[in-house]
């Protein structure tokens, strides 16, 4: 009889996550088993649940998770049991195409899989108890009482980072600092502007400071979240419903605009303020996102002037590298976790911490088992 435990289940699209006890699947030579402590709700995973990241069904959704290794397979490396781990979603094969142009992101097994919502060697590691697959979200599928990963996907980080605040360097926290620190090109004193505060823009911020920022301006639409970026470190903050970000962004640059831009707000409003507040020269990063298929509007002259405009979707992430990194720095208070938690619930909540993220009145929900 294989391990049972509890999970939220997806099991269509527009519906509630049901709890139910589902049973896992043998352990691979590769894989470990983690018992799963805390777990961010994030926007892709309700991108799932409302239909517009399509995916097949019955699903376990989650992917910003933290927890404790309980089982180890026999050609597992650099782990044993008893580490607590931050999972990455990123797995890949490390000699394709890209893999070998150093864009692990672009991995042709990751990207080939990921729309099968299985694990990286093309099988599902759990199922309910009548038998039936269960897929997994982004390679993990962690809002369960357990999960198994490839060992390249558990990291091992410092036993006395809180499971709360640990997970939400997996997802949120990864791309927004990864994307001021690995993607972007910001140097010491340059003005950064951060449109959209969320847990990914609020954590982009905080990079932009770590990087060396000198001013650094947060864009939103809630006072609230503009608060909170100021707490974390924003030099000056507009409310984009109230101000003109545009005219605010030149006056606050003597007239040039801002150096960088780090677009995490995932609007075509905000995509298209992103080419209009960077100087000549500049450099923006796209980090929200919309629907694939809706178009996007640029007026053609705010592109020109040697403007530089990239999109990532994990920060350049290096989980090996990255993950210990954030871990010490939150350690040692660069980097400020607990504040991007609204709140802390339960597995039974899961619904609830939805329709919080769904309204925009939460951060980070993080589920702790």
């Amino acid at each position: 009889m294989g391990l049972k435990y509890k999970a939220a289940v997806l099991h269509a699209p527009k519906s509630p996550l049901i709890i139910e006890t589902v049973e896992a699947g043998e352990l691979a030579a590769e894989d470990v088993l983690v018992r799963v402590k805390a777990v961010g709700l994030c926007h892709t995973d309700l991108e799932v649940i409302e239909g517009s990241l399509r995916n097949p069904m019955p699903i376990l959704l989650g992917h910003e998770a933290s927890g404790i290794v309980e089982q180890v397979g026999p050609n597992a490396r650099g782990i044993a049991v008893g580490d607590h781990v931050v999972l990455s979603w990123n797995p890949h094969c490390g000699h394709c195409f890209y893999c070998d142009r150093d864009l692990p992101i672009l991995c042709e097994s990751y990207l080939g899989q990921a729309p099968l919502a299985v694990q990286f060697d093309g099988r599902s590691r759990a199922r309910l108890s009548d038998g039936r697959e269960l897929k997994h979200l982004m390679y993990l599928g962690t809002l369960a009482e357990y999960c198994i990963v490839p060992a390249q996907q558990a990291i091992v980080v410092p036993k006395e980072l809180a499971f709360d605040q640990a997970c939400l360097i997996g997802c949120g926290v990864m791309t927004g600092v990864g994307a001021a620190l690995n993607v972007a090109s910001i140097h010491y004193g340059d003005s950064v502007m951060v449109i959209g505060c969320g847990a990914v823009g609020l954590a982009a911020m905080q990079g932009a400071r770590m990087a060396g920022a000198g001013v650094v301006i947060a864009v939103d639409l809630d006072d609230n979240k503009l608060d909170l970026a100021k707490q974390l470190g924003a030099t000056h903050a507009i409310n984009a419903a109230k101000e003109d970000v545009i005219d605010l962004s030149r006056q606050l640059t003597d007239g040039r605009g801002v150096d960088v831009v780090l677009e995490s707000a995932g609007s075509a409003r905000a995509f298209r303020m992103t080419s209009e507040v960077v100087r000549p020269g500049g450099e923006v990063i796209w980090l929200g996102k919309v629907d694939v298929a809706q178009d996007v509007a640029f007026r053609w002259g705010s592109l020109m002037q040697e403007k530089r405009i990239r999109r990532s979707s994990y920060g350049g992430a290096r989980p090996l590298r990255d993950f210990p990194m954030l871990a010490r720095a939150a350690l040692d208070g660069r980097l400020k976790l607990d504040q991007l938690i609204t709140a802390r619930i339960s597995l039974e909540q899961v619904n609830e911490g939805f329709e919080a993220l769904r309204r925009g009145t939460a951060i980070r929900s993080v589920v702790v088992l």
